[in-house]
């Protein structure tokens, strides 16, 4: 089963930064598309941005766009977020996995070879 790996959360003042990491023991992530995906306590997950299996392609929700940037590393096998100009309200756990697709309506890929959701990274935006 896929095991993922997210790192890089941290508490930080509102308008610092953080760069999120994200790795997996048995997927080579340059294979598939990829997101990052965040959720506030008590509701559903939600995608954040994704980046195409070549890299050429990637969304982001309007509520980061200008201020993250998603980026995949073949050779280390990683997937980051790059997180600028950090809010209050992007205090949120987050999470990556493989996505079905890159775009506006592009999801998680849970189950079967992709596994479950890992144990995700915290970032907290203090004003």
């Amino acid at each position: 089963q896929v095991h993922w790996v997210e790192s890089g959360g941290d508490s930080v003042q509102a308008g610092g930064s953080l760069r999120l990491s994200c790795t997996s023991s048995k997927l080579t992530l340059a294979n598939y598309d990829m997101g990052w995906f965040r959720q506030f306590p008590g509701e559903w997950r939600e995608t954040v941005s994704c980046i195409s299996a070549d890299g050429l392609s990637t969304y982001y929700k309007d509520f980061v766009k200008g201020r993250f940037t998603i980026s995949k590393d073949s050779a280390k096998n990683a997937l980051y977020l790059q997180m600028n100009s950090l809010q209050p309200e992007d205090t949120a756990m987050y999470f990556c996995g493989a996505s079905n697709g890159c775009g506006p309506t592009s999801g998680v890929r849970l189950g079967g070879e992709f596994g479950n959701w890992g144990q995700g990274t915290q970032v907290t935006v203090s004003s």
